[in-house]
């Protein structure tokens, strides 16, 4: 894979001496901006490790991208999550939101087609009006409210299941890496926010299935562009 990512750390860590580097969003946004730096590379036994903990492996892209690239920092939106190494081999507690289970080797199936089923469950919501006046009916209602109430959680939290999460866009959004199923590979929006569950990322006027190189590769082309034209009323922004 290292022609995908040849010079890619060089170029990122060149932005943080563009003149126009504040325009590219999220690189210095409060806290939360990665500021174009990039956290150091891991090596290959430490993604090993990585995915020991976490009961499942990496797609070809991403795996390099930690050992070539970095394990984190600057990226798309608020930039890429960072990945920490198990301090020890005997580590094996499971990171939260992984998409995996307790055990190692048993990664749990990434399906976007749940979405669909939740949107089915959330038209299906019981209606109080659809129920009796009486006190039966009324605990009738709340009954089979309770029932899909808890369905919704179950069917809301499976959306995300057997993917990774690899950045925040900001407002409850999140871009997801399917690491299991016929999906694997791709990249995904987690937009539950906006009640709209998992939907495909996709470039704009494309239907295309996006990859993890490429949606790498495309943000930095575009910070390129942008971070690079000298400001009309250029000032010192160190």
């Amino acid at each position: 894979m290292g022609e995908v990512w040849a010079g890619v750390r060089e170029r990122v860590l060149a932005l943080r001496e563009a003149p126009n580097r504040r325009a590219v969003f999220g690189a210095y946004f409060k806290e939360y901006g990665h500021r174009f730096e990039l956290r150091p590379v891991l090596t290959e036994e430490q993604v090993d490790a990585v995915e020991r903990r976490r009961g499942g492996t990496f797609p070809a892209e991403y795996r390099s991208f930690l050992m070539e690239v970095g394990a984190g920092g600057a990226g798309p939106d608020y930039g890429v999550f960072t990945v920490e190494p198990p301090e020890t081999e005997t580590e094996t507690e499971f990171e939260p939101d992984s998409g995996v289970t307790s055990e190692p080797g048993r990664a749990l199936p990434f399906r976007p087609e749940r979405t669909a089923e939740w949107e089915e469950h959330q038209a299906a919501e019981p209606q109080r009006s659809a129920y009796g006046d009486s006190d039966e009916d009324g605990e009738r209602f709340r009954e089979a409210y309770a029932a899909w109430d808890k369905r919704d959680d179950e069917l809301l939290e499976s959306l995300t299941e057997g993917a990774l999460y690899v950045s925040e866009q900001g407002c409850g959004y999140y871009t997801l890496l399917a690491l299991t199923g016929p999906e694997r590979g791709t990249m995904w929006q987690d937009v539950r926010a906006a009640a709209e569950g998992v939907i495909p990322f996709a470039f704009p006027g494309s239907t295309d299935r996006v990859t993890f190189a490429e949606w790498y590769v495309h943000w930095l082309t575009r910070a390129e562009r942008q971070a690079w034209q000298v400001p009309e009323d250029r000032t010192d922004s160190s």
